[in-house]
């Protein structure tokens, strides 16, 4: 197979139509679209770039075989997706130098190629002197400058990649071709009628609200104007400090647990008030469903994904594209808008708890890997250990079951008791918001003993006060005894998770920041970087001791303490975990879609139980470098990827 060096040269305006004011998929479909021209050059070859121009480039197409050549661009995403979307040619593979950049040097260190050049020790990255901007036709003047100053970028591109290339591990690059795929080669449709009739729907619904409380857009869009309309119910408007400017603000985010506390009062034409807030401030709905529509008109659906777009090796959504796939409520109206093709069907498999999996396995917790062995209610089982009330269950005990879960999907990572306390009252993990009463605090053994101590310790009474909160102070003294009782008694229960924070906390000493090696089951801990069983490293360049913040990485002076390095190295494995399923279903079918840790393929109709059946065998199987790592995951299969899970 052989490797093209890629780079495309395009009619834009400044004014107009430009990718900083359309996206990629915007940008490419669009009807002013033109490619004066591209660049092309054999990786490897000792042959300069050729330039093919606008007229010449179907021919080109038109003479290659894609079904054997590899492509590869800086940026691959924008001119494979022309390749693909106006010229229907596919390559067989894709490789892309700024995804490599992104996982070898990190996301927030900036990648682009003129970075690159500069610290690889490469000639700069070129400057036109005369610019396209505006323009539909080159002169030929122009024409020439624009060939030589993209020859120079395929140049710089093919250096780069051989700089990075050497190491990288194989099956990281087909992650990367498998993601830029999910975009280039786009198979998921759009109800159209759906998005229509949600929009009006949703209309329809704050019209109601409005006319119901009697007030207009502009008096729930003003922060002043809603505070008034709450002080008119005998309701004094929440506040909170702001991060920015320390001074006190209105507490109207739908994140601020006051504002939370409000829009779940049991006086309806409070909660009423704060849903229409909502409504009128939030247009991420609304904006999302338009933007499906828009893009519905124009054809199939790109996934635009980053791959390592985060610390971990995690997927984010790409940056400009105008569309977080990543963030579809459940059951919402987006999810189910989204179809299979005509005669298609998606399959859709979520691995079950993997973090807690993860941690279980890498910290030696065997009780509870009996528990996920066993495939009882993992929530139940454990909430029983924890508590030591056998046979405990959603039925018998809901409220111990749901802290259970709360401690076991949250506590993993050293999250303290304020912590827990706070994103309770706000809703912990997407749950709906919840306080614990006196009741529960005595069900949990909190003594008077205890209580009284809590009083007279400054630093615990100095976080309580830190705690935003509608209820009185003594319901929120009562909640946060008993949250402080389900982090000490999950800590221990999980002995052996905090002994592998204190492994973390003495490996970032020795390790990280002195330099020796220490290996640990599927992990070796080296100066400034983890080594991860794919070949792939966490790191922590520039880490240092700071007198402020104790031991800090990276530009921003990121803080690293044991539970936070617990938490990249389980949210770096289960990554690796799936991307491993991942990689083995992509030879069979198609990925089309990847959510959290979620993968959705797409199959022919008479296929489906088949590739169903296929994926739940695939995502079951523990990795060979975790061995006896209990993997479960459940999923289903139909039209709409909204009714599937």
């Amino acid at each position: 197979m052989k490797t093209l060096v890629i780079d495309f040269e395009t009619r834009w305006s400044r004014k107009e139509y430009t990718l900083s004011k359309l996206t990629t998929e915007q940008y490419i479909r669009d009807k002013r679209f033109k490619a004066f021209g591209l660049c092309v050059k054999e990786l490897g070859s000792d042959d300069d770039p050729v330039w093919i121009s606008h007229k010449d480039i179907p021919e080109f197409v038109a003479s290659t075989d894609w079904s054997s050549t590899a492509v590869l661009a800086h940026n691959a995403q924008f001119d494979v997706a022309i390749l693909a979307w106006v010229y229907g040619a596919n390559p067989a593979l894709i490789f892309d130098s700024l995804s490599m950049a992104r996982a070898l040097r990190g996301v927030e260190v900036g990648n682009s190629l003129a970075k690159l050049a500069d610290e690889f020790g490469l000639p700069p990255k070129g400057q036109a002197v005369h610019s396209t901007d505006g323009l539909v036709e080159l002169t030929p003047e122009i024409e020439k400058e624009l060939a030589e100053y993209c020859a120079h970028d395929t140049f710089l591109c093919e250096q780069v990649f051989n700089r990075l290339v050497d190491g990288f591990p194989a099956k990281e690059l087909k992650l990367i071709d498998m993601t830029l795929k999910m975009f280039t080669l786009p198979r998921l449709m759009l109800d159209t009628e759906m998005l229509r009739h949600a929009i009006d729907e949703e209309e329809r619904k704050r019209g109601e609200i409005l006319g119901r409380l009697g007030v207009d857009n502009g008096a729930l869009a003003s922060n002043d104007r809603f505070a008034d309309l709450l002080r008119r119910m005998d309701v004094e408007p929440p506040t909170k400090l702001s991060k920015t400017t320390g001074r006190r603000t209105y507490a109207f985010a739908k994140n601020d647990a006051l504002f939370q506390a409000l829009l779940n009062s049991e006086r309806e034409d409070v909660a009423l008030l704060c849903e229409a807030r909502l409504k009128v401030k939030s247009t991420l709905e609304r904006t999302r469903a338009q933007r499906f529509l828009d893009i519905a008109s124009r054809g199939a659906l790109p996934v635009p994904l980053n791959y390592y777009g985060a610390h971990t090796g995690r997927w984010s959504a790409s940056r400009g594209s105008g569309l977080n796939l990543q963030n579809l409520k459940r059951g919402s109206f987006l999810r189910r808008s989204i179809l299979a093709p005509e005669g298609h069907s998606l399959v859709v498999c979520d691995l079950s708890q993997i973090e807690p999996r993860v941690l279980a396995w890498v910290s030696g917790y065997d009780a509870l890997l009996d528990i996920f062995r066993s495939g009882q209610d993992a929530y139940a089982a454990f909430g029983a250990q924890m508590f030591n009330i056998p046979n405990l269950s959603k039925e018998s005990h809901p409220d111990l079951r749901q802290s259970a879960k709360s401690a076991l999907l949250g506590a993993g990572y050293g999250m303290g008791w304020a912590s827990f306390a706070a994103q309770l009252l706000t809703g912990f993990l997407g749950a709906p918001p919840m306080m614990y009463d006196k009741k529960f605090a005595k069900q949990v053994g909190v003594s008077a003993v205890a209580a009284r101590a809590f009083l007279k310790d400054k630093v615990l009474m100095k976080q309580f006060e830190k705690i935003p909160h509608t209820c009185t102070e003594e319901e929120l003294f009562y909640h946060c005894l008993a949250a402080k009782a389900i982090i000490e008694i999950y800590r221990r229960a999980a002995q052996p998770v905090t002994d592998f924070w204190a492994l973390c906390q003495s490996a970032i000493n020795h390790c990280l920041l002195e330099g020796n090696e220490y290996k640990h089951k599927c992990i070796t801990f080296r100066k400034e970087e983890i080594l991860l069983p794919n070949g792939m490293k966490l790191r922590y360049p520039d880490i240092k001791v700071s007198k402020e913040k104790g031991v800090v990485y990276g530009p921003d002076e990121t803080k690293l303490y044991g539970g936070k390095l617990t938490e990249n190295i389980v949210q770096a494995l289960a990554r690796i975990v799936m991307t491993e399923q991942m990689l083995r279903i992509q030879k069979r079918y198609p990925i089309v879609l990847t959510v959290h840790d979620e993968c959705c393929i797409v199959t022919e109709d008479s296929m489906v139980q088949e590739a169903y059946d296929f994926c739940i065998q695939t995502m079951s199987t523990a990795p060979k470098w975790a061995d006896g790592i209990p993997i479960s995951c459940e999923g289903g299969y139909g039209k709409r990827y909204g009714d599937i899970k």
